[in-house]
């Protein structure tokens, strides 16, 4: 089999539904994952997939399974397993937008730190798909309330990094939940024996797809992104277009829609713009890349399918508005700068829930991409004043005045002012569409500071230094073995217990990151059952071991048994209020 893509998806045998869903978004041809996996799925086998994040797999399994569904079933027929709440998000949002044509559909993504309530609710009223982490799915069939009797197919997404997060014994538990004649697909980055494993136990003769992550060295584009947060995307591109130097830029973006209504707001914000979209005429594209070549526009919104073969000379910038489905669109994208030996620059905007695309993408292109910082308004008012200076120096050097002269002249005298009040009178009423002082930065309200946080994961990380003022009311402290040398993040602690133990982000206390060891502040009224489990709990392939810590002095170092979580038998370490002992709440 060969990895030659078809011409279009329309050849592979998706419904109609799905295939008028694709076509919206502006998907021209499969990747080459797509075009393998697609027809595979679409006829009921098992498939392994080898394929690293950025390659599209998501909708190799989403666009043939969904396909394959009775809109009018209104039980789950899709189960996908994903080792992280934020991919479990990202793909349930691929499902949704892959069957915006399919009338009644419904998915639903579960994982730890959502509320138990609302899932239960859902799932009463029925979903086609689920996605879902290991741990609350096997909540769920331990409830009996996720009936998997109508269960079509099962897909385990990114299969490695369960393994490495510590789930491989959890999916294999899931998987014996499924009825026997389910279809499987696989779908992993590598393959260590744990995973083969897996595939000899559960897949049935699968057809295997292996897909080579493609490289492009870019060493003449200087490529960055922008963590979007805070900041409203727009405010943030109009900033960046202020202060940044170009000649020409394209802006990406993932539908034909946006091409025309960000185009529309560049132009009413003073930026000479144009769309480029696939509902466009020959002639209509044709005048917009000519106007974009002699200097008529110097802003054009496309998306990928529009942008294909454009080759302006003067396109000094790509920005990223919207990041691509997979890396092979990023990098024909940044590919419309840097041509002929030219040097160009591409910016990338990020969504905290993107990361994984981005490090995809600094894979792909073998070169790492360096965050930037906003311009500040500092920034903003320094180019703002600087080109005021230019244009008053320019019209003096220009234009004859002697007409306006005398008319200054005349306010000076009539209203006993002098010379430098009229000016700056005539400078205030000519900035005012635009402030020579930029305005100050927005304060974030609380609530959006909140919903940032757990849009990456959790709460903020803090510094180094050991912050021993003591839990918070209703919390206790624990120690737990991964640290800042494993190269764990906060979040990622946040994702494995909150996934684990059913806490949700926001209940979960201030975290500290050291060398060999972390703490981590939880709910005090835990029952000893769930701290038993979060001890073998693996992050970044790393036991938690979680235990009491004890305070600097003892460096949490004392023995933890599990005679400790006995009824009676835990006795608050230094650090916790009080020295009583705590009976602990048995597990029903």
């Amino acid at each position: 089999m060969t990895e030659t893509s078809p011409v279009g998806f329309d050849s592979l045998g998706l419904s109609a539904p799905v295939l008028e869903a694709v076509k919206a978004m502006g998907y021209e041809s499969p990747s080459p994952i797509q075009a393998r996996s697609i027809p595979v799925l679409l006829s009921g086998r098992d498939l392994l997939g080898q394929a690293q994040t950025g390659t599209g797999k998501t909708a190799a399994f989403a666009l043939p399974l969904l396909s394959r569904i009775d809109p009018a079933l209104k039980s789950p027929q899709v189960l996908v397993l994903a080792p992280t709440r934020e991919l479990a998000i990202q793909v349930a949002e691929a499902f949704q937008a892959y069957a915006r044509q399919i009338p009644d559909f419904h998915v639903l993504p579960i994982y730890g730190g959502q509320s138990m309530g609302d899932q239960l609710q859902r799932l009463k009223r029925g979903v086609q798909v689920v996605v879902g982490t290991p741990g609350r799915v096997m909540d769920h069939l331990r409830r009996g309330t996720l009936n998997l009797d109508e269960l079509q197919s099962v897909v385990l997404d990114e299969a490695d990094e369960m393994l490495r997060m510590g789930f491989v014994d959890d999916v294999s538990w899931i998987l014996e939940h499924t009825p026997p004649g389910r279809q499987v697909a696989l779908f992993s980055a590598t393959m260590p024996k744990p995973i083969r494993d897996i595939t000899h136990r559960y897949l049935h003769e699968p057809e295997t797809v292996t897909i080579e992550a493609k490289t492009a060295t870019v060493s003449n584009i200087e490529q960055h992104y922008w963590t979007v947060s805070g900041t409203h995307k727009l405010d943030a591109l109009t900033r960046i277009l202020e202060v940044e130097p170009f000649d020409a830029m394209i802006i990406f973006v993932r539908t034909k829609s946006a091409t025309e209504e960000l185009a529309e707001k560049l132009e009413a914000r003073g930026y000479a713009s144009g769309a480029l979209n696939g509902d466009m005429n020959q002639q209509q594209r044709e005048r917009t890349v000519e106007k974009l070549k002699n200097g008529g526009i110097d802003i054009v919104v496309a998306t990928d399918v529009a942008a294909r073969g454009l080759d302006v000379e003067r396109m000094s910038h790509v920005l990223n508005y919207d990041i691509p489905y997979d890396t092979e669109a990023y990098v024909h994208r940044i590919g419309r700068t840097g041509r002929a030996g030219r040097s160009g620059k591409a910016i990338l905007f990020v969504a905290p829930r993107e990361t994984r695309m981005l490090r995809a993408i600094e894979r792909a292109t073998r070169q790492p991409l360096t965050p930037m910082e906003l311009p500040s308004r500092q920034q903003l008012s320094e180019k703002r004043q600087q080109e005021f200076k230019g244009m008053v120096a320019q019209t003096v050097a220009e234009q004859d005045l002697d007409f306006f002269t005398e008319v200054v002249a005349q306010i000076e005298h009539e209203h006993e002012l002098s010379g430098e009040q009229v000016a700056a009178a005539l400078v205030y009423l000519l900035q005012k569409e635009k402030p020579l002082q930029a305005p100050p930065e927005p304060k974030q309200a609380p609530r959006q500071q909140r919903e940032e946080r757990e849009e990456r994961g959790g709460p903020r990380e803090r510094g180094p230094r050991r912050d021993d003022r003591g839990p918070e009311e209703g919390m206790a402290r624990y120690r737990i073995e991964v640290g800042r040398d494993d190269g764990v993040e906060v979040r990622e602690i946040v994702g494995a217990v909150a996934n684990e133990a059913g806490i949700p982000g926001r209940a979960i206390g201030r975290i500290q990151l050291f060398g060999g060891f972390s703490l981590i502040e939880l709910p005090d009224d835990l029952e000893a059952g769930v701290l038993q489990h979060l001890e073998k709990v693996r992050v970044r392939n790393r036991m938690l071991k979680i235990r009491p810590d004890s305070g600097p002095r003892g460096g949490g170092d004392r023995d933890f048994k599990k005679k400790d979580f006995k009824k009676g038998g835990y006795k608050k370490p230094g650090g916790f209020k009080g020295d009583k002992e705590r009976k602990w709440k048995k597990k029903d």
